[in-house]
């Protein structure tokens, strides 16, 4: 018995000078959504309060975006570290604010309480802007599997504010300014549905088909709907990839701008997906997307066109790129044809200074001219975007390059 209780000792004394490194770390402190109680509080316990812990980047990197995250679970728990923190930490790298909520869930919580608490995250986050060093509009939401669907019902059941409230946040727009819809469920009708979910948002309300139809996201979809980032697998047998397929396609009938990856494999509910070489590039995907689209910046950007010449004669078959000074706002890009370029606004050019990059790309002859797409532009080849699309007309005429 003596061995066995200096054993214990012995061992007690290793787990206390090893404790600091094997504690996790508590991360952000929680803010509660309502500090005076969230519409429809049935208790005053840690699953009653609604809260936000807000992961930022450093100052010096953040460029303003911010993300609101929706972890999945079902709508019945939350998984929090790698559909939540563990996502906010990855925006962070990219200088992006990462806002991960924790919404009210299932058996004692049901529609539209966590659709209540999304909603007031963005607000939150808008209303705070400043404080946050955010930009107001430049707030998106993102969500995992069930979180997805808060995501996207949060995307097309939206505010823009109620102007006579008492509570200043209450006067702001829950309008998200884009979603990312990672494997979502997103219908809650039809054989694509995901039965455990709806069961959970709704309870007794389950077989209501008005609401059903409500919050079957997919016919929610209208003009005015937050551009879209969706990713899902091929694999994924929990949620069919058809949730997916369905947003992505009211998106493009309405013409909202969405950008949709499908990949082979990943089970359901891979998070980040850090070492798969395929479905794990999602995040990367997420961050060109946003930059392509203009959330990363807080510049204008514009159109141009004009013309290329390459040893005297246009250019008959390549491409330019117009490169900002700034790596955060989007690169604009052409084909170029018959010597003639032309990007719209929408993706256009970052205003301001911008390298010049332009490739030649062959003829369009059913003979080889060039082994393969070179570029043909001198590297201090510059052009400088102005904010007036009438001012962004370039001509550029290239001169053979010397040995």
């Amino acid at each position: 018995m003596k061995f066995t209780c200096q054993r214990f000792v012995v061992l007690w004394a290793i787990l206390m000078i090893l404790a600091p490194c094997c504690t996790h770390a508590a991360g952000p402190a929680p803010i509660l959504l309502w500090p005076d109680g969230a519409p429809g509080a049935q208790g005053t316990e840690e699953a009653d309060q609604p809260s936000i812990r807000i992961y930022a980047p450093p100052a010096e990197k953040s460029n303003g975006a911010a993300v609101v995250i929706c972890p999945g679970g079902g709508y019945q728990i939350l998984a929090y570290d790698h559909e939540g923190a563990q996502v906010a930490q990855r925006l962070n790298e990219s200088g992006i604010t990462g806002i991960v909520l924790q919404y009210r869930l299932a058996p004692k919580y049901r529609h539209p309480a966590p659709l209540q608490d999304a909603q007031r995250a963005i607000r939150y986050v808008r209303s705070h802007a400043e404080q946050l060093n955010v930009s107001a509009h430049r707030i998106g939401v993102m969500g995992f599997s069930a979180g997805g669907h808060l995501a996207s019902t949060v995307s097309t059941h939206f505010d823009i504010g109620k102007p006579d409230a008492s509570d200043p946040i209450e006067r702001v727009s829950c309008r998200p300014d884009f979603s990312v819809l990672c494997y979502p469920v997103i219908t809650l009708q039809g054989e694509y549905a995901h039965q455990g979910s709806a069961k959970n948002l709704l309870g007794d309300q389950v077989t209501n088909a008005e609401l059903l139809e409500n919050l079957s996201n997919q016919t929610q979809v209208r003009d005015n709907t937050p551009p879209a980032f969706l990713f899902h697998t091929n694999e994924d047998k929990g949620v069919r990839v058809e949730n997916a397929l369905g947003y992505y396609a009211a998106c493009v009938k309405h013409n909202v701008p969405a950008e949709f990856h499908v990949f082979q494999n990943g089970p359901h509910g891979v998070g980040l997906a850090d070492g798969d070489p395929g479905v794990g590039e999602w995040s990367t995907a997420l961050i060109a997307w946003m930059r392509s689209n203009g959330f990363l910046f807080e510049g204008k950007r514009s159109a141009a066109s004009g013309s290329i010449t390459l040893n005297g004669q246009p250019l008959r078959w390549g491409s330019i790129t117009l490169l900002p000074e700034n790596g955060n706002a989007p690169t604009a890009w052409s084909m170029v044809n018959g010597g003639k370029f032309s990007i719209p606004a929408f993706r256009g050019a970052a205003v301001g200074k911008c390298q010049v990059m332009i490739r030649n790309m062959g003829g369009l002859d059913p003979r080889p001219s060039i082994e393969k797409s070179v570029i043909v532009s001198p590297p201090e080849l510059t052009v400088i975007v102005a904010d007036s699309a009438a001012q962004n007309e370039f001509q550029f005429q290239l001169e053979p390059k010397t040995p």
